[in-house]
C-alpha cells in the first residue's frame, strides 16, 4: 500500500469513529468554560461548530441530495444548517441533519451540541 493511501485510510477510519464520552466531554468544556446560562453556553457551541466544521458538505435531506454552507445561531437560539439545492435555500435544525458518511472534518461538534443537550 502507497503512503498516500495509508494516510487516507487512516483519516478515513479517524472520521468515521465515534467520538469518546470523554472527548466529548471535553470539547463541550472547552466551548462553554467562560458562559454562564444556556443561551451563552449554545453560543459557545455555535461559535465552535462554525470554526471547526469543515464547510461546504454535501448531504442528504429527505433524499435530496444539497449542500451545507454554513451554520448559524437563529434569534431563537437554534443552531441551524444552511443547506442549498440549487436556488433553494433552507435552515435544517443542526440536530436533524444527517451527515455523510465520513463526516466532514470537525462533525465532532456536533455531537458534542448533541451531548451537551443531553441526547
Amino acid at each position: 500500500m502507497t503512503r498516500s493511501r495509508k494516510n487516507r485510510t487512516r483519516r478515513v477510519r479517524y472520521l468515521t469513529r465515534k467520538p469518546s464520552t470523554a472527548r466529548l466531554d471535553a470539547l463541550v468544556e472547552e466551548a462553554i468554560v467562560d458562559a454562564y446560562g444556556d443561551a451563552e453556553q449554545r453560543s459557545g457551541l455555535s461559535t465552535m461548530i462554525e470554526e471547526h466544521l469543515e464547510l461546504p458538505f454535501e448531504t442528504k435531506v429527505l433524499g435530496q441530495t444539497v449542500v451545507v454552507e454554513r451554520v448559524e445561531l437563529t434569534d431563537a437560539d437554534e443552531i441551524v444548517a444552511v443547506c442549498c439545492s440549487g436556488k433553494h435555500r433552507q435552515r435544517v435544525p443542526l440536530l436533524d441533519l444527517p451527515l455523510p458518511k465520513p463526516p466532514p472534518a470537525g462533525a465532532e461538534w456536533i455531537a458534542a451540541y448533541r451531548r451537551w443537550l443531553g441526547g
